[in-house]
């Protein structure tokens, strides 16, 4: 007998050539008009189960979490995962660049994350919206370290995509800081944008705790931003720190 509470799907995608992973997670009870929202997990193998807990414990009693009943799907990579990060999230560029913490060691392909957008938006997605009530209003998308990058490059580059934005300790030192760049393009095209973004990021990550307040701090004069700094947390340990609180954002519609 499955006792589940979720269901796992390969979906392969033609536009990265690749099989993914698929666990989604849909709440018992009744469906809210309009659908449940939805928060999209990239590093699924890694986040799903720690952000479908936190959704399903704590929406049990939402008056006191302000945390809702949602839809959570994980995005996860197969044995290859390391590797293959660095080309799904990592943005198109002439060259590519790692620091030198890194003592010269790095992957081969890098700059599918227009290819990987579109897997989520034409492949991923509708796939959901045909099987599960989706609030299409309410979506939302989370990511860490270079998947937090992603996050944000898919802001930049296709922003009405998801409603919310979460990039947890994101990887803005990625190729000499080319983020920064596309921030500046993101501010001078619009006055104000609609979509919400929550940034948070480990007191211990010393010089990414700077690039993201920066990077707050610019894009909070167009748009609604959170930023949370977790004391006493590092790369690793952020996640499971900032996660309730990052839901509770994505549910303020």
């Amino acid at each position: 007998m499955n006792t589940l509470d979720y269901v796992t799907q390969q979906i392969i995608s033609k536009f990265t050539n690749y099989t993914y992973t698929i666990n989604i997670y849909v709440p018992n009870g009744e469906v809210p008009a309009g659908g449940f929202p939805v928060l999209y997990v990239l590093d699924g193998s890694s986040y799903f189960h720690l952000v479908k807990e936190a959704v399903r414990l704590q929406s049990r009693n939402a008056p006191k979490t302000s945390i809702l009943p949602a839809i959570v799907v994980g995005i996860g990579h197969g044995a290859d995962m390391h590797e293959r990060r660095f080309y799904d999230f990592t943005g198109q560029a002439q060259t590519y660049t790692y620091p030198a913490r890194f003592k010269g060691k790095g992957y081969e392909k890098h700059g599918g994350a227009e290819n990987f957008s579109r897997f989520l938006e034409e492949e991923l997605k509708p796939s959901i919206q045909a099987q599960f009530p989706v609030n299409v209003q309410q979506q939302a998308l989370f990511g860490h370290s270079l998947a937090g990058y992603f996050v944000l490059w898919q802001l930049f580059h296709h922003q009405s995509s998801f409603q919310r934005y979460i990039a947890i300790s994101p990887s803005i030192w990625w190729n000499e800081h080319e983020l920064v760049n596309y921030v500046s393009k993101f501010i001078k095209e619009r006055p104000y944008a609609y979509e919400k973004l929550f940034i948070g990021v480990g007191e211990l990550e010393t010089f990414m705790v700077d690039d993201a307040q920066q990077i707050a701090s610019d894009l909070g004069k167009i748009m609604d931003i959170a930023f949370y700094e977790a004391l006493e947390e590092n790369h690793a340990s952020v996640v499971p720190t900032v996660m309730s609180r990052a839901i509770r954002f994505v549910n303020k519609y």
